[in-house]
């Protein structure tokens, strides 16, 4: 097996490194899928997955007019649940949101970045985010160190159902 990998490894970089060789090769985009699954392993994303530059802001339940559904019918879950534009995000889409890795989450663990895209809103038009923080206006604490407009968003998935709570 190993032997086998390593010859599949073997012909996979020279096949990638050959075009470079073209007299072209300057001028045209480099493609390494290799070190694009090596990225997506360390990052956890996909190679060839979306990513964006995003504005967001932040909801919480308690709130005139906010319920405790999402669009979907499915309970919105605190520090998971988001609102997207569905012209840019289709709902139902998992999304890792890089800045928020390690923020605290309710229960006192600490947040993996992964954020579900089963709300959307009027107010959420284009490249923004509507992040849920919990219940009541303190759950928005841990969100507030944020950099709220520029954040890092990659597609990783899609989930069927309800996200999780």
């Amino acid at each position: 097996m190993r032997r086998t990998l390593a010859g599949f490894l073997a012909v996979l970089a020279m096949s990638t490194a050959l075009p470079a060789f073209a007299s072209d090769s300057e001028s045209a985009p480099q493609n390494d899928p290799l070190g694009d699954l090596i990225t997506g392993a360390l990052t956890g994303t996909l190679p060839g997955s979306l990513e964006w530059k995003m504005r967001a802001t932040l909801y919480h339940a308690g709130a005139k007019g906010i319920r405790g559904l999402d669009s979907l019918g499915c309970k919105v879950a605190a520090m998971r649940t988001v609102a997207v534009d569905p012209k840019v995000i289709p709902r139902r889409t998992v999304l890792f949101i890089k800045e928020t890795v390690g923020l605290p989450m309710p229960d006192g663990t600490a947040h993996d970045g992964y954020w579900y895209a089963s709300d959307i809103g009027g107010a959420i038009k284009g490249l923004k985010l509507d992040l849920f923080s919990g219940s009541g206006a303190k759950s928005m604490a841990p969100l507030k160190s944020l950099n709220l407009a520029d954040l890092s968003v990659t597609k990783v998935g899609e989930f069927k159902g309800c996200p999780p709570q």
